[in-house]
């Protein structure tokens, strides 16, 4: 565990823990770590949802299928970050969602129950742990409703711009990357793929950007 111990001191589930409490703390928590290959599945739709996991290195994606097999990407996820925490925290029967490896990955599971109950050790950096659970959690609300406002303007102009807009005001500048390709991003803003690079097309000719593979620059 120790040469994730830079990337852990990053993760905001263990903000405010001494470096020296967390290998005792990661023994205590029962944490282990799994490799996956790119498109590997990390946790399936249905699995039991007991689960947090932090990715060590490469990133996850969140998804979402429905009936008819359309796919929605709900996020995506990168070192250091926490996943599947509000269905795990919230002990729901199973997963509502697939996870899926986005290029080669580790990453660390923690069994939630071993995060919300305190050991017989009664370790003192439960509290500090729960409370940085809790942030985590609000953030992710955030970032949550943040999407349900992309993903519910009426036209893929509108979802495509707000989207951009937000990741513009995220780095604080109008010349950005982002982490999806086209076919990703057409899943991220639940719209059609071919509609969604005309749409990029035309505001590029009406100059209101400019764009080349996942770099975007708001012109105005």
């Amino acid at each position: 565990m120790k040469k994730y111990l830079e990337i852990l001191k990053k993760c905001p589930l263990f903000f405010g823990i001494e470096e020296e409490q967390l290998l005792r703390m990661l023994h205590c928590l029962g944490a282990r770590v799994s490799p996956f290959d790119k498109k590997y599945t990390v946790f399936a739709e249905g699995n039991p949802a007991k689960y947090i996991g932090i990715v060590l290195s490469g990133s996850v994606q969140i998804i979402q299928v429905d009936y008819y097999g359309n796919r929605s990407i709900l996020s995506e996820m990168h070192e250091s970050q926490v996943f599947a925490e509000a269905f795990a925290c919230g002990e729901v029967e199973s997963l509502p969602v697939t996870v899926v490896a986005n290029e080669p990955s580790e990453v660390m599971f923690i069994e939630c129950g071993h995060i919300l109950h305190t050991c017989e050790n009664n370790c003192g950096f439960h509290q500090q742990l729960i409370f940085n659970l809790m942030k985590d959690l609000a953030a992710k609300t955030i970032s949550f409703h943040q999407r349900i406002e992309i993903v519910s303007k009426r036209s893929t102009r509108e979802k495509l711009m707000t989207y951009l807009m937000f990741e513009a005001k995220k780095v604080g500048k109008s010349s950005f990357e982002i982490p999806f390709d086209r076919q990703e991003l057409a899943d991220y803003l639940e719209v059609d793929r071919s509609g969604l690079s005309a749409e990029i097309s035309k505001l590029r000719s009406e100059g209101i950007l400019e764009s080349r593979k996942n770099h975007f620059e708001l012109k105005r």
